[in-house]
């Protein structure tokens, strides 16, 4: 590329130091960049949307200064950002897969479309996701399995999610088709097997053969393999189905739930709502007297009760799980010293918010994944004046987008 002509003569010399120094200097920091987990390039962009603001770091602004925002409104210092790595962080993936027989593409919907961005070598998911996505692909060509077409609600293979487990460097792998059976895969399930030998945790079909966007079918079949990916928090078991919501940046999620279980005081009473599998709520069974844990969705419920059925009968004893929507399960709180809720982005269901803010339990401790949302309750929550917002963190759990996670602690006035 030619050097712009300066407003003054140009020495060619100087422009040829001038670019071998910024050369240089480009050179050291990508590789300081990624001695620190940090990410400077992507074969994938465009069009991949995956990760709008990738390079940068921190939180998005307008997040950071909403957050900060709030913070001030309420008398309390700058948010502190808890980050972590921005290479391989990414545990869990749900991938789209389209194409031609023959030759199916993996990967994320271009934005607005069903035209899939094949992404084979993401530098933000874990390394052992892309290694099965390969797998996977080569099995559908190799079986000869159709590709799901959007537009004709015709072809099989439809959507691939996996699941990485830390202890074992396993893969829990599911494999969605628009099929009533596995019986059409069955000679593509024996490959995955063969070819992924002991990086396999499982492996499991899905049916959806529903003409919408919805990525999973409501039941899962297994094909090989043990029943839930296992992670530990706190010491205790925690159990992941296929069809349970996990997070995918696992170390930042670990070092919320450590923030949350500093907040508990020793013997509280507690009650948690969306408690999940019980990532945070069998984290802190050894700070508590006692939990009631409400959750609505049957395969995070089968998940916990698997967590459940490993404790010590005494520990076990502690534990009340309360099934059903949150807001019809508000009265969990009556009673509780503390509160726990860490609700989908959509936040909050009115009637607990109306019921936290009408009958204050000592604390609350908000796990917000949804920034909008959050400020939507705490606006609600603080606005009778029987609690006050008293504590706010920021955790970048997904490095590259908009979205910010936030633990907030509100007391009785």
């Amino acid at each position: 590329m030619r050097c712009r002509r300066p407003r003054y003569p140009c020495d060619g010399f100087v422009c040829y130091v001038a670019r071998t120094v910024s050369r240089y200097e480009r050179q050291v920091e990508s590789h300081s960049l990624q001695q620190a987990g940090t990410l400077t390039s992507c074969p994938h962009r465009p069009p991949c949307p995956a990760c709008p603001r990738f390079g940068e770091q921190g939180l998005a602004f307008a997040a950071r200064g909403a957050l900060d925002d709030l913070a001030r409104a309420h008398g309390l210092p700058e948010v502190a950002v808890i980050s972590g790595r921005t290479a391989g962080f990414r545990l869990r993936a749900r991938l789209a897969i389209r194409g031609r027989l023959g030759s199916p593409k993996l990967g994320l919907f271009e934005l607005g479309t069903h035209r899939v961005v094949h992404i084979p070598h993401c530098s933000v998911q874990h390394p052992l996701i892309n290694r099965v996505a390969g797998v996977v692909r080569r099995a559908l060509v190799d079986a000869r399995v159709t590709s799901y077409s959007d537009g004709a609600h015709l072809g099989l293979a439809r959507y691939l999610q996996v699941a990485v487990e830390r202890s074992s460097q396993t893969a829990q792998v599911v494999l969605v088709a628009n099929s009533a059976s596995a019986e059409p895969l069955a000679a593509c399930f024996d490959l995955i097997r063969e070819r992924l030998g002991g990086e396999l945790h499982s492996l499991w079909f899905n049916a959806n053969v529903e003409r919408s966007n919805t990525i999973l079918g409501p039941e899962f079949h297994r094909w090989c393999g043990p029943a839930s990916v296992v992670e530990h928090f706190g010491g205790a078991a925690v159990h992941y189905p296929p069809g349970a919501f996990g997070q995918n940046n696992l170390d930042i999620a670990q070092r919320m739930i450590e923030h949350v279980h500093g907040q508990i005081p020793q013997g509280a009473r507690v009650a948690e709502f969306y408690a999940g599998v019980g990532a945070i709520g069998l984290s802190v069974l050894d700070r508590v007297g006692d939990i009631r844990m409400n959750e609505v969705s049957p395969h995070s419920l089968q998940g916990l009760e698997l967590g459940l059925a490993e404790l010590d009968p005494d520990v076990r004893a502690k534990i009340a799980v309360v099934p059903g929507a949150a807001g019809a399960a508000r009265e969990a709180a009556s009673g509780a010293q503390v509160v726990i809720a860490d609700p989908p982005r959509k936040g909050l269901d009115l009637e607990l918010t109306g019921y936290l803010s009408e009958h204050p339990s000592e604390r609350f401790l908000y796990v917000s994944c949804g920034l909008e949302s959050f400020l939507h309750d705490a606006a609600r929550l603080t606005a009778h004046g029987k609690l006050r917002l008293v504590a706010l963190t920021a955790f970048n759990l997904l490095p590259f987008t908009e979205h910010v996670e936030t633990v907030a602690r509100f007391e009785r006035a």
